[in-house]
């Protein structure tokens, strides 16, 4: 029997990037192993990660623990993890791997070479990116380019990482797929009402309601949105946050700290974002860096005018004034407030922009993401 291993830093990179990968595997007739650090590191509750063993183990996948630390400048830790991922690729067969994550893709492209092992790596969006900061470009440039010449296949996610793969990388083959894809039918034909979600939520029927979606980071920058309603002191304006992530305590203090305990819901992970869509009036994404940002393109999906940053991968969806408002700055709380306060009072702008998105989200639909990674599939057959 062929196979095949999957290999990233965390659990959470598994469980929102490759299960469909998994199944598309499963589906051409592979065995599939995955290999990732199940215990640290992951933006996925402790919960959530036991129910992703117990599902990939219904699937007959064996999972593999792989102490890899999430900064890649942890030397003692990844050179750990590089003896397990060693001692793992040596007792199995593999007819390739599938690498996801920098320190992943380094020490699974450096093992692949070794073995003379065919190897896929996936750019979830690169570090360095255009108007980033040059620690990234010093740091992961190098890196990213030196080991690009020992990729069979190099996927990206966005148009600026595929550029600039063309142009700079030396990897045997480039791909671009449209992210792992938004099941755009979950969202599209979501079955509750918006006062009833309300009502459970404890928002009322007449609130101005904000939602994002993610882990909360200071690259993610949920922390604009919380200055600029602090700044807005409207009562009527509720913010939905749905996310784990290192934040997470410093945000809680930080509402009690401004007051907005009653308005700011901080909601950890959650199973039901289809629905905090439907509960909601805009989605909010501000990040400083994104690969691509499948969270925003499900509230698009769901019909919810986008409030988000202008970042590398966000731009390959976005555009002012027909998905909503372009943050320039993400940084920058007054832009922020203003744009919210559009949103909050143009009613016909957010009605034109629902219905833009939902367009334009199904390009990036699961059914395409599926069909483009199987054909990269294929040919390593």
């Amino acid at each position: 029997m062929k196979r095949v291993l999957v290999l990233a830093s965390v659990a959470s990179m598994i469980d929102q990037f490759n299960m469909p990968n998994i199944r598309i595997l499963q589906k051409l007739g592979y065995e599939v192993d995955v290999a990732c650090n199940f215990i640290e590191g992951s933006t996925c509750s402790d919960e959530k990660i036991e129910q992703l063993k117990s599902k990939l183990s219904s699937m007959n996948i064996r999972c593999f623990q792989i102490d890899f630390a999430r900064n890649i400048t942890n030397m003692q830790k990844n050179i750990k993890a590089y003896w397990q991922v060693l001692n793992l690729v040596n007792k199995n067969d593999y007819i390739f791997v599938h690498c996801h994550s920098p320190i992943g893709g380094v020490i699974g492209r450096i093992i692949c070479r070794k073995k003379h092992l065919k190897v896929i790596y996936t750019a979830h969006g690169f570090h360095f990116f255009e108007g980033g900061p040059k620690k990234s470009w010093i740091i992961f440039y190098p890196i990213e380019k030196f080991f690009s010449k020992y990729t069979d296949v190099l996927i990206t996610i966005n148009n600026e990482d595929y550029l600039l793969a063309k142009n700079k990388f030396k990897m045997k083959r480039l791909e671009k797929i449209p992210g792992v894809g938004v099941d755009t039918k979950k969202f599209i034909n979501c079955n509750i009402s918006k006062n009833r979600k309300r009502k459970e939520l404890g928002i009322p029927d007449n609130a101005f309601v904000l939602l994002s979606v993610g882990e909360l980071s200071s690259r993610k920058n949920q922390q604009v949105v919380l200055d600029a309603l602090f700044e807005m002191n409207d009562k009527h304006v509720f913010y939905i946050l749905a996310g784990k992530g290192e934040l997470y305590d410093s945000y809680n203090k930080q509402i009690k700290n401004y007051g907005l305990e009653e308005n700011i819901l901080l909601l950890g992970p959650r199973s039901d974002i289809n629905e905090l869509c439907i509960a909601s009036d805009v989605f909010v994404h501000p990040s400083v860096r994104e690969g691509l940002g499948i969270a925003p393109l499900e509230g698009m999906a769901a019909g919810l005018p986008l409030i988000s940053s202008y970042v590398n991968g966000i731009r390959d969806y976005t555009e002012d004034g027909i998905t909503g408002c372009c943050i320039d700055d993400p940084l920058d709380i007054k832009e922020m407030r203003q744009a919210i306060e559009k949103m909050k009072y143009d009613s016909e702008f957010r009605a034109s922009c629902s219905i833009n998105n939902k367009k334009i989200s199904d390009k990036y639909s699961l059914e395409k993401s599926i069909d483009k990674t199987e054909e990269i599939y294929k040919t390593l057959n």
